[in-house]
């Protein structure tokens, strides 16, 4: 569904935003699309659809090159941005005629993919009204109807449940492990919040300062690591050289260690790490993540 290729994204200052970045997504799966703010993720979506252009390497979306064929790329795809503008004095039956007329749907299959969606994202009732009257969380729901009109066979989302109550977002997840479930389409979002992707992703591709970390299954990401703990005294430098990076408080320390290297550290308290605390320490930097 998506393979990059080496992209490499360099800004005018010279500093990379992207460097030598390969993943791929295949058929029929959610990944989640993690980093720390500036880690790249923003660059790389905005490469996928079109919106920035890049230095080196390449793209391919359904086995199309997102420089050669363009617009067929972007009958293959479909992308929700974190903040959608959704022209809020038009209804938005309005507006998701709109949108299916920049595709060219026909008005057959535009009105039985608004009735369709429309129904399952429970906005069937609200089409006539005005989009200014909309709650956050149905506007998101009618951005993400607009981004299936054409039936899209890959989805980028970019914070799709950002600022949606609990129950909106649950919602949303559902609906996008529904949506590929045939096998015949994926979706890639970016997100922060991790319980969106312990819910939905099936893979989780990481990338840290413009390079990919890892590109997985959520369970082999989180068994990669562990979390070592000890007292002030107990903080070796042989600990210390084998951790991929170390939090000291007052009164002890905790060190990310990769789960290979933890049977050294046995008489230290060693927990499971979380998606939260791996992300954190390979990215932070400062005198408290060494």
């Amino acid at each position: 569904m998506l393979k990059i290729e080496h992209l490499t994204k360099v800004y005018s200052n010279g500093k990379k935003a992207l460097d030598d970045l390969s993943l791929m997504v295949e058929p029929g799966d959610i990944y989640g699309f993690i980093g720390a703010n500036g880690a790249g993720k923003t660059s790389t979506i905005k490469a996928i659809v079109g919106i920035h252009d890049f230095d080196k390497g390449e793209i391919y979306i359904c086995g199309h090159s997102i420089r050669k064929e363009p617009l067929l790329c972007k009958k293959k795809m479909a992308f929700l941005p974190d903040n959608p503008d959704l022209y809020k004095n038009l209804t938005a039956r309005q507006f998701l005629d709109f949108v299916a007329d920049i595709y060219r749907v026909s008005l057959e299959k535009r009105q039985a993919a608004i009735e369709k969606y429309s129904k399952m994202f429970e906005l069937d009732t609200s089409l006539d009204q005005l989009i200014s009257a909309y709650s956050h969380g149905m506007k998101q729901r009618l951005a993400l109807i607009a981004a299936l009109l054409h039936e899209p066979e890959l989805l980028i989302l970019d914070e799709p449940t950002s600022g949606l109550d609990p129950v909106s977002r649950d919602e949303l997840l559902q609906i996008l492990s529904e949506y590929i479930e045939d096998g015949e389409h994926s979706v890639l979002f970016s997100t922060h919040i991790t319980g969106d992707l312990e819910r939905a992703a099936d893979y989780i591709t990481y990338i840290s300062y413009g390079e990919l970390f890892f590109s997985g299954s959520k369970d082999d990401f989180v068994d990669m690591f562990r979390i070592v703990k000890g007292g002030t005294n107990e903080l070796s430098a042989d600990l210390k050289g084998k951790a991929v990076g170390v939090r000291t408080f007052p009164t002890g320390f905790e060190a990310l260690v990769k789960t290979e290297d933890v049977a050294a550290f046995s008489t230290l308290d060693i927990e499971p790490a979380t998606i939260d605390e791996i992300v954190v320490f390979t990215s932070k930097r400062g005198e408290d993540y060494e």
